[in-house]
């Protein structure tokens, strides 16, 4: 086994933790902009009820001006009943006073319907306000938690960036950069053990020779996948194997991995 390979099984291992710390910072911003997202939706109600209770008024103070408008003109007719000179002028008259008084009788309807509108606007109201309240107080919980876990994986980030730059630090500086590159290609996956006869990644085959010799103590050469140019360990010989990826579909593509000598 090449003498670094263990090292790059272990900074391989700390990548997998990068990358998990890092995916889950990357979700903390989409969760408070949901909890905002409630947050404001309820606000929303709020206003729609206040917006809604206002209109309610206006058409109140309005239905109110209207009997009262109509129900002065039913008095002026009254008043110039005992005026009046002749039959046909009493009689249009008593028709003017009563279609006024027709007409307050519905002004008054419509502001009897307008009055128990507003009351169940001003339910919505207190009800909406009420359910801001509850919505906030959670929020508040949920923000708190949010922060919380947050502060806790930038803690296990410094910490995992600490145990990157140790272990990457027991690695010469060209061989670190062969297995970024390859990582960089493969989302973060640099490595491959052998899993079976295949390619823990790829699936592709793996010859038997290719297995012994890496499985060989006197070994000092690297062996790439020829598929996906991972460089291969068997995992019998990893001092801390990372977590384990996928399993990939199996293969019958037949890879001689290619050796190649780090210095």
């Amino acid at each position: 086994m090449h003498p670094h390979l263990k090292y790059l099984i272990e900074l391989q291992a700390v990548d997998f933790r990068l990358i998990e710390i890092r995916e889950r910072i990357s979700k903390f911003p989409k969760q408070l902009a949901e909890v905002e997202a409630r947050v404001t939706a309820a606000k929303q109600l709020i206003t729609a009820a206040k917006d809604a209770l206002l209109t309610s008024q206006k058409e109140r103070k309005t239905y109110e001006m209207d009997v009262e408008q109509w129900k002065e003109r039913a008095k002026k007719y009254r008043n110039q009943s005992g005026e009046v000179k002749t039959n046909e002028a009493y009689k249009a008259l008593l028709h003017e006073i009563q279609n006024a008084e027709d007409e307050a009788a519905k002004a008054e309807d419509r502001l009897l319907e307008r009055m128990v509108s507003g009351e169940e606007y001003d339910r919505q109201l207190k009800a909406a306000e009420a359910a801001v309240k509850q919505v906030e107080a959670e929020a508040n919980k949920e923000r708190h938690a949010i922060q919380a876990e947050y502060n806790t994986a930038q803690k296990e980030l410094a910490a995992a960036e600490a145990a990157r730059a140790a272990s990457a630090a027991a690695v010469p500086e060209d061989l670190v950069d062969h297995y970024e590159r390859i990582a960089k290609r493969h989302g973060g996956i640099g490595l491959a053990e052998i899993r079976g006869e295949g390619c823990g990644q790829c699936g592709v085959h793996i010859r038997p020779h290719m297995i012994q010799l890496l499985q060989r103590d006197g070994n000092e050469e690297f062996y790439h996948c020829e598929t996906c140019t991972r460089i291969l360990y068997y995992p019998d010989h990893s001092a801390a194997p990372g977590p384990a990826a996928p399993s990939p579909a199996p293969s019958t593509t037949d890879s001689s991995a290619a050796p190649a000598r780090e210095h």
